[in-house]
């Protein structure tokens, strides 16, 4: 990737699930732009396909930034893009779509993470796991203000309902976190498919005991084996050590099995 201080290995999966007949998850594996992106769909089978796609092949055209900031913006840019694209289509077939998403953004040894909905971003950092997002639900929300408690937000009747998207509104709504890059950290970038069915330990177990590869295909095969209720996406980094010599990234696989 262009002026990173650290090499990297990444890579990514993603599966219709063992209940859905069709995969609205759409990802994107760019080593070489500092782009990694998954994105869940909403609207049903085509519609909500059609925003996750939108948004992936949007940030497919970044291209090579020449600075953090430069990544930054052409980053959204290509965003605002797809939301117009995403409120196009709704209008032409009358109905509301448009995707969730969830991005880590690296260059010249800093990064950069960005979401709106419920895919969820997660940094292994000397030996702990945090959450970098922060859902966007009508459940977090009532968590953040104290009215229900984490053991009945897992319950909760709307739970699944999501306050900020690409493409419900003109104008998108997205959070970010950035920080400076370490040596052995780890992103594991995921659609609720994922966190329906593992829990932060079981991800962080899975990603520190194995390449990025390994440590997806550990997942994906650990949801398949809980029921797979949703699609399921999952793309993870790891960082490197500079004296380790070159940057690793192996080739991307196709999205939705």
């Amino acid at each position: 990737m262009n002026n990173v201080a650290l090499p990297f290995e990444s890579f990514g999966v993603s599966h219709k699930g063992c209940v859905r007949e069709h995969n609205e998850d759409n990802y994107l594996v760019e080593p070489q732009t500092g782009l990694w992106v998954v994105a869940d769909g909403m609207g049903g089978h085509e519609a909500g396909e059609v925003a996750s796609a939108s948004i992936v092949d949007h940030l497919a055209t970044i291209g090579i930034a020449s600075s953090a900031p430069d990544l930054r913006a052409r980053f959204e840019d290509r965003l605002s893009r797809a939301n117009a694209e995403i409120r196009r289509i709704s209008r032409t077939r009358g109905i509301t779509i448009g995707s969730t998403f969830a991005a880590l953004l690296a260059m010249d040894g800093r990064f950069a993470c960005l979401w709106a909905g419920d895919s969820r971003i997660y940094l292994i950092r000397n030996a702990s796991i945090s959450q970098v997002s922060r859902d966007h639900t009508e459940v977090q929300e009532l968590l953040d203000r104290g009215v229900i408690s984490e053991a009945e937000a897992l319950t909760w009747p709307r739970r699944n309902v999501i306050t900020h998207a690409v493409g419900v509104s003109d104008d998108v709504v997205i959070d970010f976190q950035q920080g400076e890059l370490m040596p052995g950290d780890i992103f594991v970038l995921g659609t609720d498919g994922l966190t329906a069915h593992v829990s932060d330990a079981e991800i962080e177990a899975a990603a520190v005991a194995g390449k990025p590869r390994a440590a997806c295909e550990s997942l994906l095969q650990t949801v398949l084996a809980r029921g797979g209720t949703d699609n399921v996406t999952i793309v993870l980094v790891k960082i490197g050590d500079a004296r380790n010599g070159q940057t690793l990234h192996p080739d991307r696989p196709r999205a939705g099995e």
